[in-house]
């Protein structure tokens, strides 16, 4: 009889410790999930866009611009590989608009981003950010405009 008062109580102990172990690692889990995904700051236009590749820091300004603007941006163009030199060939832009608020509001929180690279303006209303050296132009058409 009293071996199996120590079995049950060996039994009884190990359970205490798997339980409190898997519930500091549950923690942990949740704890890196809500400090580092900012999947949930955008959306797709297609479920075609490529934007599973987007680094941290790319998702981490269109965050920003989120947050900025009050409203998510839909990323219309994402990782495109056969883009010859773009940032989007290396997956490092995306190419976003944000309904119902203004270019020039998109273009000031983009500006604000920590982080960002290159801000690109097209005459369709889309705005492209990217983490890659800093520049800035406004393109129309196909000569486009550089400023």
């Amino acid at each position: 009889m009293r071996s199996f008062f120590l079995v049950a109580l060996a039994s009884l102990v190990t359970f205490s410790f798997a339980a409190a172990a898997d519930a500091q690692s549950s923690q942990k889990r949740r704890g890196n999930l809500f400090k580092h995904d900012y999947s949930a700051a955008y959306t797709l236009q297609r479920v075609s866009v490529r934007a599973s590749c987007f680094p941290t820091k790319l998702r981490a300004i269109l965050a920003h611009i989120a947050v900025q603007t009050g409203k998510k941006p839909v990323v219309t163009s994402g990782h495109r590989p056969r883009s010859g030199r773009s940032q989007h060939s290396h997956c490092y832009a995306a190419d976003i608009r944000v309904p119902g608020v203004s270019e020039r509001k998109i273009l000031a929180a983009a500006a604000s981003a920590p982080g960002v690279g290159g801000i690109g303006r097209y005459c369709n209303g889309i705005v492209h950010v990217d983490i890659g050296p800093k520049r800035r132009w406004a393109h129309c058409g196909k000569r486009g405009r550089r400023s």
